[in-house]
């Protein structure tokens, strides 16, 4: 028998039990969904990675009270909570420590309650990006002034109430008008625009462009220091001496603090490159969540297939006693159910790979990242399924093929 006649006759078999075929692929398609749904919002989310996670700027690196991750749970948490608070005149010094080795050293703090700003009538929403730092902060966070000015020394030394606003700020606040030597108020306290921020995008959920930043000077006046610690940003002159750099730099940050040789640190330390690496666990340890899940369903999908095959041929003995009696050959009968079973496991496998490539493409887009399409991930999903259904349907076909064809045409 030609292999396209018998391609023909599987897939009609196939038609015949729509209910029950579509039931049994139910199953490797959840399987395949699983796997290619999370992979394809991993690999959408890592194209986005350098613009999300990467907050700092070339060769930076930052020391903080609290981990990039916040801390963990409440245990551990509560031990960073503890620590000490990262003082402005620590950083001072810091900086000071610094000067012949990094010539960039960026000093910020942030308020946590997510102000609104507010200029006559009109108000942006809570939430804003509400910041304190010198005149470092452009290069430190990788944005760049689009009109006006930055922050100078001595607007940070004689702590001025002038502010460098985002392009929503902009947007919202100034939608006719140039906002430059405007007054704004940030908490019911007024500044003035001396700059505006170039326009750098969203990025997993969250807005860059939402963003006010004042003299670190000036907002720990406004706001008081109290439970306030400041986060210190270097940037080293090259990658060549970047670990050099991060060296003197905790070395000087030892200093500062008063560590005695034996003491552990009471700081952290994080870069670009520790928050990627975070990510990329994260994204793992989901993957092999997947993974077993899957693996699961479609161990669960493929004993369904066999069980459905050996329903299929108990119910058609009698079609293979006949096709055996006029010439077909026990390898056209077996080629015959195998490939009811591959088809059944493919379908499934399509429709599992469509559904977890929009699935996982929804979620980037909502997290505004790039839409993608996992060419690897779903040629070895069909792989997969290919063999789920040549592995779980060789021995109901090898059933089949091997039918005495008298006793099946003598079957009722």
């Amino acid at each position: 028998m030609k292999f396209l006649e018998i391609l023909r006759m599987a897939l009609g078999s196939l038609g015949v039990n729509k209910l029950r075929s579509m039931l049994t692929m139910l199953g490797i398609t959840i399987g395949v969904f699983s796997v290619i749904g999370v992979m394809t919002a991993v690999t959408a989310l890592r194209s986005s990675i350098e613009s999300g996670l990467s907050f700092l700027g070339t060769n930076m690196f930052q020391f903080a009270k609290f981990p990039a991750t916040g801390g963990g749970n409440d245990n551990t948490r509560r031990r960073f909570e503890l620590r000490r608070d990262i003082t402005l005149e620590q950083g001072i010094r810091y900086q000071r420590l610094m000067e012949e080795i990094s010539s960039v050293v960026c000093l910020k703090v942030f308020d946590r309650t997510g102000p609104y700003a507010a200029y006559n009538n009109r108000k942006t929403r809570p939430g804003l990006t509400f910041t304190g730092s010198n005149e470092h902060f452009v290069t430190a966070n990788q944005y760049t002034i689009a009109t006006g000015r930055n922050l100078t020394a001595a607007d940070v030394e004689l702590a001025r109430p002038l502010v460098i606003i985002g392009q929503d700020l902009v947007t919202k606040l100034f939608p006719s008008e140039n906002p430059l030597g405007k007054q704004i108020k940030v908490k019911e306290r007024p500044y003035t625009v001396v700059g505006t921020f170039a326009a750098k995008g969203n990025s997993f959920g969250g807005g860059s462009d939402s963003i006010a930043m004042i003299p670190i000077t000036r907002f720990l006046s406004d706001f008081g220091s109290e439970r306030v610690t400041v986060n210190i940003a270097t940037q080293a002159h090259s990658q060549t001496v970047y670990n050099e750099t991060i060296d003197k730099g905790i070395t000087a940050m030892r200093i500062v603090r008063g560590l005695g040789p034996e003491q552990e640190n009471d700081f952290e330390l994080y870069s670009n490159d520790s928050l990627i690496s975070i990510f990329a666990k994260v994204a793992d340890m989901v993957a092999v969540g997947s993974f077993v899940i899957s693996g699961i369903a479609l161990l669960a999908a493929g004993v369904g297939i066999m069980n459905i095959m050996l329903v299929s041929v108990t119910e058609r003995t009698k079609e293979i006693g006949i096709r055996k009696s006029i010439g077909a050959r026990k390898q056209n009968i077996l080629l015959q159910f195998l490939i009811e079973s591959v088809a059944i496991s493919l379908l499934g496998g399509v429709a599992g790979i469509i559904l977890g490539v929009l699935g996982g493409n929804g979620l980037a887009i909502m997290l505004n990242a790039s839409v993608v399409f996992p060419w690897n991930w779903a040629a070895i999903g069909l792989i997969v399924c290919s063999a789920i259904g040549i592995g779980f349907g060789f021995y109901p076909a090898w059933k089949a093929a091997g039918l005495d064809p008298i006793e099946a045409l003598r079957f009722e």
